[in-house]
């Protein structure tokens, strides 16, 4: 059989049609590139060119509907708060009265026409120029005003800072109480420390993912991480629209208890269409995110190992989930557990009686029995991670407490972070207990404190599944609060909806604006909160005088027919002179009296307060000139 040839035939070349002459690279070498006369040098090409261009043909014109249809995907998907009805004339105001410009003290009310609620009732903490003063809360005047329309108290989770000033609260002012059963249990002890038994018949205990409906506003509790176990973000729904309230939160996808930052439920209501995002602001300048509350085990793990001696952690009483890991690698390490510090007994004997911690009460041992065993088999677990004066670790490291004394074989474990104003306090503490002798572990470790707040790409990550229209940065000083918007603006927030919220400012939301509508007064009120009393502004401001300038008092008898000193007068003085100047400085108070009593009219004479406020004049005048300084001058005068 014949083969087939299934070659093709050769392409003929053609010839070089170029004029004799015109090629001037027939005697270059081999290998080297021809040369082009000038102006003929071929370009050097770049990345081959596509067309794009699509036809007419039926999958070119499918391709173009699709592109078409993706970014209309895309618009609706981040554009989801145009679900919200428009055609409604309802408003919602949001009055801020603690939270912002500060951390801590949060509080604040959403009001509608008729109804209204009030979200979390915090402390915060007092400065240091603040004397006697143990807490810090609001200012309950704006209540007085809209009392009427509330029909309850939100909680969103349990620190002090949320829910410390509540007991207060309600010795003026009663509502029902929304929450979790953590928080509510906190707030049970602190009902029956101020008195309030009977009030507690105003707690409303709430389950996560269900709806309650508190006058005009449904109310959705969502749960968080956090650095205390049972918190919430809460989803408010009302006629004007859905509020997304974050609480303070972080997303930790590894929490101790296995309960992660319920990211579908914030996600749900993204795609229903929310007006309004509340977030927590306290991290806004933290890159990337915060790490996992697991993460402390393994650090804890290697210092329990090493330890020689007793291990002393302090931490935030609320802080369960620390002291609960703390516990565990003490149970592992074949340690008994001694809990010091009424607070911290507290909150984790209601977290065991709850069922948030699984315990075997046995592993417990009372401070008095510490000193049956040797130090390797003790934890002690405290609260003073803030250096208070009061607390339990406080008086270990200045050898006042009762039953520990701080050992140089003993690990000091502070698993905390200094909260803005406590930096000196906490200096303060760790130089006692190193002075001691004691190794103390505190921020030279990296992982032996984590963060309760979210961080940059959290906060991101909340924005991207609320998608809100409008967005109020909440919970942190101004600082913080103007960071975090930048990061919403970031993430697609129109810059012309997002406001900076200070306290008392008044902000009216509707779905088709948000505006500053008013300001109300805020402010703090001193506590005592040794008795539990209120301590009124002029004695804070008596107190801050007398630090900051001193005190003269001064007894004298005077003569009225004669206007003269009957005898040398008595001069004493605190925070002027030093002590050895004391006759010196008797001796000028006295020469001042006498020129006063010279030049002074004949009806001072007649009135013992009015001579008495123009000796205290002539005193602070003479005294400032010297020392620059405006003391107090107590004068007591009998005249004869």
């Amino acid at each position: 059989m014949e083969e087939k040839n299934n070659e093709q035939p050769k392409k003929q070349v053609p010839q070089n049609t170029k004029p004799q002459g015109t090629n001037n690279n027939q005697n270059r070498p081999q290998g080297q590139r021809p040369n082009k006369p000038h102006g003929q040098q071929k370009k050097r090409r770049g990345p081959p060119k596509f067309s794009a261009k699509l036809g007419n043909q039926p999958w070119e014109v499918e391709i173009k509907e699709s592109i078409t249809a993706n970014k209309l995907v895309h618009s609706r998907a981040l554009q989801s708060y145009n679900k919200i009805n428009t055609n409604t004339d309802a408003k919602i105001k949001i009055t801020p009265l603690g939270g912002l410009g500060e951390i801590g003290g949060n509080f604040m009310v959403m009001e509608t026409n008729t109804s209204a609620i009030i979200i979390d009732v915090g402390m915060s903490f007092p400065t240091e120029d603040m004397h006697g003063v143990d807490i810090l809360i609001p200012d309950f005047s704006y209540i007085r005003k809209v009392q009427d329309k509330i029909d309850g108290i939100v909680i969103t989770h349990g620190h002090e800072d949320h829910i410390g000033a509540l007991a207060y609260f309600f010795k003026k002012f009663k509502f029902p109480i929304y929450a979790t059963p953590l928080p509510l249990g906190m707030l049970s002890n602190k009902f029956d420390e101020h008195g309030l038994k009977k009030d507690k018949s105003f707690f409303r205990p709430v389950e996560k993912r269900k709806i309650y409906k508190i006058g005009e506003f449904e109310v959705e509790w969502m749960h968080v991480t956090h650095s205390i176990i049972d918190a919430s973000s809460l989803a408010i729904t009302t006629e004007a629209g859905t509020i997304i309230h974050t609480g303070d939160f972080k997303i930790d996808h590894t929490p101790i208890d296995g309960y992660p930052t319920d990211m579908h439920r914030f996600a749900h209501y993204g795609e229903k269409g929310v007006l309004c995002l509340l977030s927590d602001s306290t991290n806004s300048y933290r890159e990337g995110i915060t790490k996992s509350e697991s993460s402390v085990g393994p650090t804890f793990d290697g210092i329990f190992k090493n330890a020689k001696g007793r291990v002393i952690m302090s931490t935030f009483s609320s802080n369960i989930h620390r002291v609960y890991q703390a516990i565990e690698h003490g149970i592992k390490h074949n340690r008994k557990i001694c809990v010091i510090g009424r607070s911290m007994e507290r909150n984790l004997d209601i977290a065991m009686e709850l069922g948030y911690v699984k315990l075997d009460r046995r592993i417990f041992i009372d401070p008095n029995e510490v000193s049956k065993y040797s130090d390797k088999e003790i934890l002690i677990v405290t609260t003073g991670s803030q250096g208070e004066s009061m607390s339990a670790l406080f008086r270990m490291a200045t050898d006042e407490h009762r039953h520990i004394k701080i050992k140089p074989s003993d690990q000091i474990i502070i698993s905390a972070k200094a909260i803005p104003g406590n930096e000196g306090s906490v200096s303060r503490v760790l130089n006692y207990l190193i002075k001691a002798g004691a190794q103390v572990a505190y921020q030279d470790f990296s992982e032996i404190h984590v963060s309760g707040h979210a961080a940059i790409e959290e906060q991101k990550l909340m924005i991207r599944l609320c998608k809100p229209k409008f967005f109020l940065p909440v919970h942190g000083e101004y600082n913080h609060i103007h960071k975090h918007k930048q990061t919403a603006v970031a993430c697609g927030v129109n810059p012309k909806n997002i406001l900076l919220m200070s306290d008392g400012d008044q902000v009216e939301l509707s779905p088709k604006y948000m505006k500053k509508v008013g300001t109300v007064k805020t402010g703090k009120t001193y506590i005592d909160n040794q008795m539990n009393k209120q301590i009124d502004d002029d004695i804070v401001n008596d107190r801050q005088n007398l630090a900051e300038a001193g005190v003269v008092m001064i007894v004298a008898q005077i003569d009225k027919q004669s206007r003269k000193l009957i005898s040398k007068p008595i001069v004493k003085t605190y925070g002027i002179v030093p002590d050895r100047r004391d006759k010196a400085f008797s001796k000028e108070m006295e020469d001042l009296l006498d020129q006063f009593l010279i030049t002074a009219k004949p009806e001072m004479f007649e009135d013992k307060r009015g001579i008495e406020n123009g000796i205290r004049q002539v005193l602070r005048k003479h005294i400032f000139r010297q020392k620059k300084k405006y003391p107090t001058i107590v004068p007591t005068i009998f005249l004869m």
